[in-house]
C-alpha cells in the first residue's frame, strides 16, 4: 500500500466515524423530540416553583450530612426489598431499620455524587437525600443479576451510594424534567448560581430533558406543602460526572480525579468582558451553561460559596468516602476555584 493510498484510507475510516457520530447524535435528537411531543404539556399540580432556597448558617458550616440532616443516614441492618433493572449502573432496593425505602448504586459515581450533593445544599440548592456507605450487608439478598458483582453471596458490599426514596414527593423525569433553556427561572441569578455550581465540580453529564433518549439528569419534584398545596422543586438528580476533569468527549473528561480536578483549576474563570464572566469548561451542553452569567449573578453565588470554610469542606468529602489527601486537596482547589470567582466580581472579602 504506497503511502497516499494509507492516507486515503485513514481519510475515508475518519469520515465513516464522523457520519456516524452525527448519525447517531441526531437520532438521539429526533427520538427526543418525538418522546417530549408524545408527553405533551407537563401536568404539574404546584402553585409554587422554586429551584433554590435561602440556606441556614449551619447549611454552610457542616456538609457531613447534606439534605435531611443527621436524621437522614441510613440507620442497619438493610434488608433486601427489590432489584431495580433500569438505568446505567448495578441498583438494589433495600430497606433500613427505620423502614425507609433506600436505592443503592456501586460504582465510580458513588463518591462524587454524595459530595456534590452536599456542596448543592449547602449553596441553597434542592439535592436529593444521599449517603455513602464505605461497607454493610444486605440481609435476605438472593442471587442478584446485573448486581452479582457489587454484592458478595452473603450480601455483603462496599462503597455503595443511598439514595432516599420518598413516596410522598411527586417525581416528575425524563421527558417531564426541565432544560437549561426552558424554565421558569431563565435570566435570574438562581439558575446562573446553579450553572457556576455544575462548573465547580466540575460536573459534564449537563444532560437535560432534550436528551430524554439517553437519559435526563434534570427532574421536578413535588411536595406538599398544606393539605391543598404543592411547591415545585427544579433539581439536577445525577451529579456522577463530577469531581475530575471537565471535557466535551470521552477522552478528555473524568471523575473523582484529585489530579485531573487540580490541573484544571486555574483554568476555572478565565475572564471578564462587558460585566460577562467566562469560563473554562466544557460538558454536554457546554454553550448554555457558560453563557449569560453576569458579573452580578457571580458576586450573587459568590456571596454564598465564599461562607463554606475550607474544614467543612474536607469533612464532607471524608464522609463521602474520600482519603486524607483527597479531602485536603480537593477542598484546596475547590476554595480556589471560590477565590477565582471573587475576584472576577471585585469582591475577595472571605467569610469569617
Amino acid at each position: 500500500m504506497t503511502a497516499a493510498d494509507a492516507l486515503w484510507a485513514i481519510l475515508l475510516a475518519v469520515t465513516g466515524v464522523g457520519a456516524g457520530w452525527f448519525a447517531l447524535h441526531a437520532g438521539w435528537r429526533l427520538h427526543g423530540a418525538w418522546k417530549i411531543r408524545r408527553a405533551g404539556p407537563r401536568r404539574l399540580l404546584a402553585t409554587r416553583h422554586r429551584i433554590w432556597r435561602e440556606p441556614s448558617g449551619r447549611d454552610f458550616t457542616d456538609l457531613r450530612f447534606g439534605p435531611g440532616g443527621e436524621d437522614s443516614v441510613p440507620v442497619p441492618p438493610f434488608t433486601f426489598d427489590e432489584e431495580i433493572k433500569a438505568g446505567s449502573q448495578p441498583c438494589v432496593a433495600v430497606r433500613d431499620a427505620r423502614g425507609r425505602r433506600w436505592r443503592v448504586k456501586w460504582g465510580h459515581e458513588a463518591k462524587p455524587e454524595a459530595f456534590a450533593v452536599r456542596l448543592a445544599w449547602a449553596c441553597g440548592y434542592f439535592a436529593e437525600v444521599t449517603h455513602y456507605v464505605a461497607t454493610g450487608r444486605i440481609d435476605g439478598c438472593p442471587p442478584l443479576q446485573r448486581a452479582r458483582d457489587a454484592v458478595a453471596g452473603d450480601g455483603a458490599f462496599a462503597d455503595g451510594r443511598f439514595e432516599l426514596e420518598d413516596r410522598d414527593v411527586r417525581m416528575l423525569f425524563d421527558e417531564h424534567s426541565w432544560a437549561w433553556h426552558d424554565n421558569p427561572f431563565v435570566g435570574t441569578p438562581q439558575l446562573a448560581g446553579l450553572k457556576i455550581l455544575v462548573m465547580l465540580l466540575s460536573n459534564w453529564d449537563t444532560k437535560d430533558r432534550r436528551d430524554v433518549s439517553r437519559g435526563s439528569n434534570t427532574a421536578i419534584f413535588e411536595h406538599k406543602v398544606s393539605r391543598w398545596a404543592r411547591e415545585a422543586h427544579y433539581l439536577i438528580t445525577d451529579w456522577g460526572g463530577a469531581m475530575g476533569k471537565w471535557g466535551a468527549t470521552v477522552v478528555s473528561r473524568g471523575r473523582w480525579d484529585l489530579e485531573g480536578y487540580t490541573a484544571q483549576t486555574p483554568f476555572f474563570v478565565t475572564g471578564v468582558t462587558d460585566g460577562w464572566v467566562s469560563f473554562g469548561y466544557q460538558g454536554q451542553r457546554t454553550a448554555e451553561i457558560t453563557r449569560d452569567i453576569s458579573v452580578d449573578a457571580a458576586r450573587w453565588f459568590y456571596g454564598y460559596a465564599r461562607r463554606i470554610p475550607e474544614t467543612a469542606l474536607r469533612e464532607a468529602l471524608l464522609v463521602c468516602g474520600a482519603s486524607a489527601a483527597e479531602a485536603a486537596g480537593f477542598a484546596a482547589a475547590i476554595a480556589a476555584r471560590i477565590d477565582q470567582l471573587g475576584r472576577a466580581c471585585g469582591d475577595t472579602i472571605k467569610a469569617a
